[in-house]
């Protein structure tokens, strides 16, 4: 069975690319456009894997993540945070919130997939 990855991301393109690598890798992918639907998708899907913008629209992915962490539905699903505000101390800022792992963008496809790789084991 396919592992299921949802990917949060309200960049149309950066969406599609992140979706489209990983669907011709194999996965089950689920997009979410908007943040603040994104915890409910994920209680419905139950992904294997959250990947997580950090800039959203109107909800911080690092606010997200740390109400994930604290829902018993969500808290065991590692999430891979990708942003392109990677700034001084930001990488830890995220992981203190929960992020099990992080990019910076703009993202390059092996380190994408090493990155999922290294949070999905087979």
């Amino acid at each position: 069975m396919a592992k299921r990855i949802m990917v949060v991301e309200d960049n149309d393109l950066n969406r599609k690319l992140f979706c489209d690598v990983l669907r011709t890798q194999g996965y089950e992918v689920e997009p979410v456009a908007d943040g603040e639907v994104a915890l409910d998708a994920a209680r419905r899907l139950q992904p294997h894997l959250i990947i997580m913008d950090i800039q959203l629209p109107r909800i911080s992915g690092v606010d997200l993540i740390e109400q994930a962490k604290r829902d018993i539905a969500l808290a065991a699903i590692p999430v891979l945070a990708v942003t392109a505000f990677a700034g001084k101390g930001d990488e830890e800022r995220i992981r203190a919130a929960g992020a099990a792992g992080y990019l910076a963008k703009p993202v390059s496809i092996m380190p994408f997939m090493n990155a999922v790789k290294e949070l999905l084991p087979a």
